[in-house]
């Protein structure tokens, strides 16, 4: 498969979590038809943002077209084709399109299009212009409206929603940490965190997971636009759970003001009390890496559970820990507790791969052997990132067991490297090839059947030496001063050379 195919293919699996994540609501069991409809129809009347950042909307049969797909076939009937997930407006058109609107921000989209049809003989339809330009933040309040007033907004009741998002932490032996943090929008609770030493996938799935097997699950996450929270793991792991994953507009902090603010907090009461440490600091100390880290999280979770959560907030005038226990109190019941075989579903990655006619798929450099019923077919592999080994076969949301490993070059993900490098393995100090030559010359020694013994001979006692009867050193030539005697020792001949 081509790059180009993988990212369209990655852009229809994007396409198809989005539309989970608009649906997900209207997809509880327990609600009427008639409050599922008028779910749907404020779905409907919302403005949302794709997975390519364009401001859409979405009518009430689409979204109930949707619905019955899900209810039908499950997540795979909401992945879209992927050759639907190729712009179809050709990229040079697009740029003089933004060009033309910067050169004189006055220009409508109407008037965008009049000069690119002037110009160019074709032009964009004015909705593709207009999301173009919405996009790239080229239209903002017309004349005369009143400029975007933003409140402030604060979720109702406890994991309502969890912000989360990546702070940088200190240096340890000159490794730059980060620290992953998911806030309870409600009790301003830090319901995840971690530090790490790489601001990726992993490392957030280190600081999710146990979040939410101790605090449940709460009904969205808002989060930013970075690579670690934008991966198509988070997106399954939400889908499967059944989180509504937001994520925030680009270049627009509205709505992550108190997880800054938590994170102010932390530099200003815990990350002031560290010192960075480069390679040799460290080293002198006596503690690796690894170990060191364990001790930065250890003092962090301490600050966490007996300061910040049980100091008065300044904003809740609560303290985070207390309002937690009181708007569960309110409610009359708890969290969602996740059950563990859900949550390490959910934890889960898979990718998608076409079965080939040898009834084997390949999976990052590892070749498996799947049902010979599957040849053709697009299947998912679900496994987890520390054993690619282990892969369990999906289609259409039905498992056919696991997949028979047949050539491992790879045990776990490429992303799923660990915190520290592994230590050099000790020197065993074993010489293997001198073993093998002395092997061989042993060998060689013992077998008689061809002889070899009379080239290797043993000292005796009565010779002292290791020379063989009849094998002349150069010591012995040199000694010799006629080529008669040669022919002695030899026991040769003179005249005609044969042995007497």
């Amino acid at each position: 498969m081509s790059g180009e195919d993988e990212k369209r293919r990655a852009r229809a699996q994007a396409v198809g979590l989005f539309r989970y994540q608009l649906i997900c609501p209207a997809l509880d069991a327990g609600l009427s038809t008639k409050a599922r409809g008028r779910l749907v129809r404020q779905i409907a009347a919302r403005e949302h943002i794709d997975p390519f950042g364009t401001p859409v909307r979405y009518s009430r049969d689409t979204l109930d077209r949707w619905i019955r797909r899900y209810r039908a076939g499950g997540f795979v009937e909401l992945v879209p084709s992927p050759r639907t997930c190729v712009p179809r407006t050709d990229t040079a058109v697009l740029e003089m399109a933004a060009a033309l609107k910067r050169e004189n921000p006055a220009r409508t989209a109407a008037q965008v299009q009049r000069i690119l049809r002037t110009a160019t003989g074709w032009a964009p339809s004015e909705s593709t212009l207009l999301r173009l330009f919405h996009r790239l933040e080229l239209i903002g309040p017309a004349a005369g409206d009143a400029p975007v007033v933003f409140g402030r907004f604060e979720a109702e009741n406890p994991n309502d929603r969890w912000t989360g998002d990546a702070l940088h932490g200190p240096r340890i032996g000159g490794r730059k940490t980060y620290l992953f943090a998911f806030l309870d929008d409600h009790s301003r609770l830090v319901c995840g965190y971690r530090f790490g030493f790489a601001e990726d996938t992993v490392r957030l799935g280190a600081a999710l997971q146990p979040a939410l097997a101790a605090r449940g699950v709460p009904a969205s996450v808002y989060v930013d636009n970075g690579s670690a929270f934008v991966d198509a793991w988070l997106l399954r792991a939400c889908a499967k759970l059944g989180v509504r994953l937001i994520h925030s507009t680009p270049h627009r902090p509205q709505g992550r003001g108190k997880i800054e603010r938590f994170f102010r907090t932390v530099r200003e009461q815990f990350g002031v009390e560290l010192i960075d440490t480069t390679a040799e600091e460290l080293a002198a100390t006596g503690v690796d890496h690894r170990t060191a880290l364990l001790e930065l999280n250890r003092l962090f979770t301490a600050w966490v559970e007996t300061e910040y959560h049980r100091r008065t907030h300044t904003e809740t005038g609560h303290a985070p820990l207390e309002r937690w226990s009181d708007g569960w109190t309110r409610l009359g019941r708890g969290p969602a507790m996740p059950t563990a075989a859900d949550l390490t579903e959910a934890f889960l990655w898979s990718e998608h791969r076409t079965v080939t006619k040898t009834a084997t798929v390949s999976l990052h450099g590892n070749t498996f052997e799947v049902d010979a019923a599957l040849v053709g077919r697009r299947v998912e592999l679900v496994f987890s990132p520390f054993d690619l080994e282990t892969i369990e076969v999906r289609y259409r949301q039905v498992s056919h067991g696991r997949a028979v490993p047949h050539i491992i070059t790879r045990h776990t993900h490429p992303k799923a490297r660990p915190e520290t490098p592994e230590p050099a393995p000790a020197a065993t100090g074993i010489d293997y090839l001198a073993l093998t030559a002395a092997a061989h010359h042993e060998q060689i020694r013992a077998d008689g059947r061809i002889g070899y013994d009379a080239l290797f001979a043993t000292p005796t006692a009565e010779t002292g030496d290791t020379q063989i009867p009849g094998q002349l050193s150069i010591d012995d030539i040199d000694d010799i001063d006629d080529i008669d005697d040669i022919a002695d020792i030899a026991g040769l001949d003179d005249q005609d050379g044969v042995s007497a």
